[in-house]
This record gives structure tokens, sequence and C-alpha cells, in this order.
């Protein structure tokens, strides 16, 4: 007999549907799965077995074969466990089979029958309601996550019994209730706050201007000055993520086997940093099944690179697409997957090999070949994609001992906020919210300059040897010091601003 049970499959961070077509016949006994199955799909034959007999249901010598439709495409993951013993229950007629393709069926088993968690539960559910499937069975572990999803019946089970005793109708059960999305203020997730750092207001001018208009930025300074400090409070200034954006970055952690079973979704932004020893595919992404990297996990959040010199040259150069694009492309023999990758990129380095080049506190030690080195491990094309580069140097005893309340986080935020709020309404609908987004054509409309500041362009322009990207990235930056003032145009002094946040960049 045979018997269809309908689920889903991950494609990136989007499902795919999947018919699971179970056939049980009489002759040699046999289970065999067909329709481009991974490894970890062909290894269910045994936790279903397994599941089936320890759920006290009959797993009869038999020829079973099962088909993953569609046939063409590759299937990997645990996910399909349940389905699977689900349609041969129905197959063998042990549970009845109508209604069955009314519920897409999602979970992986274990071999005492019961249904442990799956990656991609946010994605899958997604993917499948917008193509009108309404019913879905999930893991208990994944209620939390499935929980956010407004219109979906998600019934949570907890074991292949119970799945067997609702579909027969035995048993009753209520789908999972609705839960309201909070965001998570980033200062209680990260314990520090921009009050806590002495001095640096420049630093902080800095990193304000950069969150506020989502521009990637380079903190260079001697040892011990508080570049990593900094960085690290970047998440507490940024705005509040919206539940679209939780959305978004939900389903690349929840891809990644990352969410919180308690919780679910991600309610604050992401602050990623890598280990300069970080390999390229755990940067970028990719492997055996094409996961998300750092550059996708840091999506509507922060990528933190301590000592970006640090890092191997092949893998920083990486980053140069997904810094433009605000996508990363992952391409394999078997499949190509595109994962958004729009982060605000927070780098630290210093000086040069010794760290004290510049430093008032100390002298430097290094020959200058020994800093031309060091600072070529950056290459140019990379430098040319950061829109602020802030010198941070160290800080004397009176700074540090001041006893007088400095400017807090929660502060800045509110500044920070508000500037947010003017880009939202500027580029409503356009599929962004950040002035680092705009196109060409956006900032012909939207940065009008006067003559005093084309003036103080053109001669940046010449003097520096800017490159094109520099330009209009400094135009950009001078959008967002205009935002933070609630100006309308944009005047000399923000592109005056602007000129000496980047030409550091070029003079270093």
């Amino acid at each position: 007999m045979l018997a269809v049970i309908k689920s889903y499959g991950l494609e990136g961070i989007d499902g795919y549907p999947i018919d699971i077509e179970v056939d049980v016949q009489g002759g040699v006994p046999g289970f065999d799965i067909v329709g481009l199955a991974g490894t970890s799909v062909k290894e269910a034959r045994n936790r279903v077995r397994s599941a089936i007999k320890n759920s006290s249901y009959d797993f009869m010598p038999r020829k079973v074969t099962v088909n993953l439709a569609p046939a063409d495409t590759e299937k990997e993951g645990s996910a399909f466990d349940l389905p699977i013993a689900v349609g041969f229950l129905a197959a063998t007629e042990q549970i009845p089979s109508e209604g069955l393709t009314d519920y897409i069926i999602i979970g992986e088993l274990s071999l005492d029958g019961g249904i442990r968690r799956v990656n991609g539960i946010l994605p899958l559910l997604i993917s499948a309601l917008q193509r009108g499937y309404k019913r879905f069975i999930v893991p208990y572990d994944n209620a939390k996550e499935a929980s956010y999803i407004v219109g979906a019946k998600v019934f949570a089970m907890k074991t292949l019994c119970d799945v067997c005793s609702f579909l027969s109708g035995i048993m009753d059960a209520k789908p999972v209730e609705y839960s309201k999305y909070e965001s998570s203020p980033a200062a209680d997730k990260y314990g520090i706050d921009m009050a806590d750092i002495k001095g640096q207001s420049a630093a902080k001018r800095a990193l304000e201007i950069a969150v506020a208009g989502g521009h990637n930025i380079l903190l260079c300074g001697p040892p011990g000055a508080g570049k990593t400090m900094l960085a690290k409070c970047v998440p507490t200034i940024m705005p509040d993520m919206t539940f679209g954006e939780a959305i978004e970055t939900t389903k690349i952690h929840s891809v990644a086997g990352r969410t919180d079973g308690e919780r679910g979704m991600i309610t604050s932004r992401p602050f990623r940093a890598p280990h300069h020893t970080a390999s390229l595919f755990s940067l970028i992404g990719g492997g055996a099944h094409s996961k998300p990297g750092e550059v996708s996990l840091a999506h509507n959040g922060v990528l933190f690179l301590d000592e970006m010199p640090e890092y191997n040259k092949k893998t920083l150069e990486t980053l140069r697409q997904p810094l433009e694009d605000g996508t990363v492309t992952v391409t394999r023999v078997t499949r190509t997957v595109e994962y958004p990758a729009s982060f605000m990129l927070v780098a630290s380095m210093n000086p040069c090999p010794c760290g004290h080049d510049g430093s008032r506190f100390k002298e430097c030690t290094c020959s200058p070949i020994a800093k031309m080195k060091y600072k070529a491990r950056i290459s140019g094309p990379l430098l040319d994609r950061i829109d602020i580069y802030v010198d941070v140097d160290g800080v004397d005893y009176s700074e540090l001992r001041v006893s007088a309340p400095a400017e807090t986080s929660a502060d800045i935020k509110k500044r920070v906020e508000a500037a947010r709020e003017i880009q939202r309404e500027r580029f409503k609908g356009k599929g962004f919210y950040t002035n680092s987004r705009m196109t060409n054509a956006q900032i012909k409309k939207y940065c009008a300059l006067d003559a005093a500041s084309e003036k103080l362009l053109e001669t940046a322009f010449t003097r520096f040897k800017l490159s094109a990207r520099g330009l209009t990235r400094i135009i950009k930056t001078a959008r967002t010091i205009a935002d933070l003032r609630g100006a309308i145009d944009i005047q000399a002094n923000d592109i005056a601003e602007a000129i000496q946040y980047r030409v550091r960049g070029v003079e270093s």
C-alpha cells in the first residue's frame, strides 16, 4: 500500500515542499530511501525502524521503498524521520491515512520513539505558510520558535505515539499559543555601557555616526587604548530590532542550529566576533551542507574583527562582496545558496607591529619597512569599503580617574534611534533602511549639496586622490551626520566632518 506525507526541506534560508511517498509491498524484505537522499537521510531507516518498534507498533518484514520528491533535489538532515515513520504506519494501515496531507510533518526520531528538535523550523514553516499550508506537526522543543508565526496552527509533539494518537483522533491536542515579540535590550546582554569608557570622546562620536547610518568603521590605536571595549559597546547603542528584522535574523540562526529553545527568537542584535584564526568557510559560509557563516550570523547586527591585520588575507578579501551587496552567495558543486549578510563591520588594529606608532605615551620601535608590511596585510580595496577611520590613543591618569558621570549608551541610543527613524521614512519600501545602503540615484535625490560643500568635496577628492567609492561614502556619512542633527540639508560642516573620518585611512 502507498501513503503520501507532506514535509519540507531547506535550501539556504528558504523551504521547498517535499512529498514523502512510502510504498510497502510483499517480497524480499528491505528498506530503501531514494530521491537524492544524503547520508543523514538514509540513516533514517534505522532510526525509524527502532522508533516504531519501541512505540509498540508493528514493523513487519516487508519491502519498503521511500521516495523523496522532487527526486532531482539533494536532501539533507534528519527532519524527515517523523514523516517517514508516519507514512510507514499509514501504508501498513496501523493509523488512518485520511487527512494526512493536510499537515506538514517535520521531526527527527530518537530510537525510543521520542521526537527531537530540528534546525530551520522557522524558515520551513514560513515558506510552507506562504504556499498555503496552515497545519504543522513539529517537535515539542521547536514549539517556542514556531509560536511567533501568525496564521499557522502548529501542533508540537513529544513522541511518535502522540503524533499517531493525534492523527487517529484518539488524542486531542491544542495548537501552540502565539507569542508576542518583544525585543531585549542589548545592554542587558553584553553588560557594558559607554559610560564605562573613560575619555575617547572622538571615538564615541565616530561610533555614534557609524551606528546611526550603518557605516563600517575601523578603530586604530595602541594596545590598551580601549578599542575592543568601544567595539563591544556598539550593540548597546544600536536601535532595538523590529519584528521583521528579528524574523530575518532568526531564520539564519535557526538554519545554523543556534536558536535558543527557551526563547525561540533572536531578540537582540547579533554581535559576532570570530577569532583571527577563523577559516574562510567559517567566516563566509559553506562546507558540506552550505551552512551560513559569521557574515550571515551577523546580519542586522555587528561583525567585529579584532586585530584585523592578524586575519588571513585571503579570508579578509572574501568580505568585499558582502560589504558591497549585503548578501553572500555560497557556491558548491551540488548547490548554490544565497544568504543575507547586511551587517555593520567594526574592525580594530594597531598602527604598527609594536602598536605605538603615533602614540603620545610611548615611542614606536618599528622600522619603516615593518610598518609598511604590517599595514599591507589589509588590501586597499577592502579599506576602501570602510566609511569611517578613527584614531584611538591611550588616555592619561586624570581621564581614567575622573568621577564626573559620562554619557550613557541609553543617551546615545536615543539620538541614533531618531536618526534611524528619519532613514526608515526616507527609504520606506526600498528594502533597506540605512544611509550606508543608498544607491547613486538615491544619493543624487537625498544628498543635494550647496556650493560650499561641493567645493570642499572637490578639494578633498583632488588632494587625497580619493576613489569614486570613497567620494560617495563621504557623502553618505555626511547625510548621517545631518540626520543626527535632524537637518534636511547637508551643510559644509557635515561634509568636513565626514572627510576627516575618511582621509585618516587614506593618509595611514
